[in-house]
């Protein structure tokens, strides 16, 4: 082949490994024999069992933290925080629109309202300035989600949480060794919630985390995955509402042995993130993830800002082009902020009832665009590309070129 010929080559397909698949998962031999041993036990339930102990142990441990607690699902785990606070019906909890739905249902099932802060349109995670904005007399608590393993610039907000005393829970589900100022994600709030879900830094499947260094908060807690029973107690009772959020034997044995890698999982992400910033640097429209210099962020996904204004048809173009390339992408993360969904816009919750929406302050239900400017920049430029750690520098370079080659091909047709 010619130079000239080689030159004018698209790039081949990259074939990425997926995390929804062994490709892109570090599962083995270790997983099978824990697995095995809690078959051969019989014993399949954590009340009963020791997986689930050894596994909230070794992940307190790990972040140094008194207590953490084994739940079904990152969406448990956010209720546990949620009714570890036991709001009053009505009260607020202060919240991003650029999260999971399983983050705020949780809110609204203890009669909660969610208040959604602006972003940061660069990172898209909620700011001290922004939180501000929406604290009232009725606030309860503010959660911060760590998006995509950058965790939000917790200085700040940890300040505003202290001065107003308005506890902070921290939803690292995306963020797994994320460090700020040295210090692991979720530990630096009152609760740290943990998701386990299949493409999560460290899976069972589905599952959830929770740690704290409240003694309080973690009894409450340890009580609400337990339909409030007080296991171990002298003469436990129901104490108070509560459902059943516990995690098998089965799950803990599996998650015992991710959470023995999770360390060196973590640091090739981020190893091979880095390489791509790199590759990427001096791409006209194209902005590498930012992180705070107090940040080290662990790239549960590689989030892009892609300028529309220097790449015609911005990150959904630049999308169409890349899975040309075999290169799955999410323009936008989410299509729309949360308060767009039914669930807020038409505050269906329990039959026609409304609750807790009824008792919402009425500008906490104003959820007009001009009100989040950062929301939906940040919904605009980004472009989330998939991660995980079986990633090498081949697949990097693979990467790199298809987005090369594709902002060449957009601004070459639009000349």
């Amino acid at each position: 082949m010619n130079k000239v010929a080689a030159a004018v080559e698209p790039p081949r397909a990259c074939t990425l490994p997926s995390d929804q698949d062994a490709s892109g998962r570090s599962f083995g031999e270790e997983e099978i024999a824990l697995l095995v041993e809690v078959v051969k036990s019989g014993t399949l339930i954590s009340t009963k069992g020791e997986f689930v102990k050894r596994l909230e142990r070794c992940f307190a441990e790990l972040l140094g933290v008194k207590h953490a607690y084994a739940c079904a699902s990152g969406t448990a785990a956010v209720h546990l925080g949620v009714a570890a606070i036991d709001p009053e019906p009505g009260d607020e909890f202060v919240t991003s629109p650029i999260t999971d739905m399983g983050a705020l249902a949780p809110i609204l099932y203890q009669g909660a309202i969610p208040v959604f802060a602006d972003v940061d349109a660069r990172t898209c995670n909620v700011t001290a300035e922004t939180i501000a904005a929406r604290l009232s007399d009725r606030t309860r608590a503010i959660i911060v989600t760590h998006l995509f393993g950058n965790p939000c610039e917790m200085d700040a907000i940890l300040a505003l949480s202290r001065e107003r005393g308005i506890p902070v829970i921290e939803d690292a589900a995306q963020s797994f060794l994320t460090r700020y100022n040295g210090q692991f994600a979720g530990t630096l709030g009152a609760i740290g919630c943990f998701s386990l879900q299949q493409g999560k830094h460290m899976t069972t499947g589905e599952g959830g985390l929770v740690a704290t260094n409240d003694d309080v908060l973690g009894r409450r807690m340890f009580l609400f995955i337990n339909k409030a029973w007080g296991y171990g107690d002298a003469q436990p009772d129901h104490y108070f509402l509560a459902l059943n959020y516990r995690m098998t034997e089965l799950q803990a044995a599996f998650g015992c042995a991710q959470l023995s890698k999770l360390t060196a999982m973590v640091e090739r992400r981020m190893a091979t993130a880095g390489s791509l910033t790199r590759k990427l640097q001096g791409i006209p429209g194209i902005e590498t993830p930012y992180a705070s210099p107090r940040a080290v962020h662990t790239f549960w996904k590689y989030a892009l800002r892609v300028d529309g204004s220097v790449i015609p048809g911005g990150a959904v173009g630049l999308a169409k082009l890349l899975s040309k390339q075999g290169i799955a992408s999410a323009p936008r993360y989410i299509q729309k902020p949360a308060f767009m969904c039914e669930i807020f816009q038409k505050q269906r919750t329990f039959g026609a009832s409304r609750f807790p929406f009824t008792l919402a302050r009425p500008e906490v239900l104003d959820y007009s665009r001009e009100r989040f400017p950062g929301t939906f920049a940040a919904l605009e430029a980004v472009l989330v590309l998939p991660w995980n750690e079986r990633y090498t520098e081949e697949h990097v370079e693979c990467i790199a070129a298809a987005i090369r080659q594709a902002v060449k091909k957009i601004q070459e047709e639009t000349r």
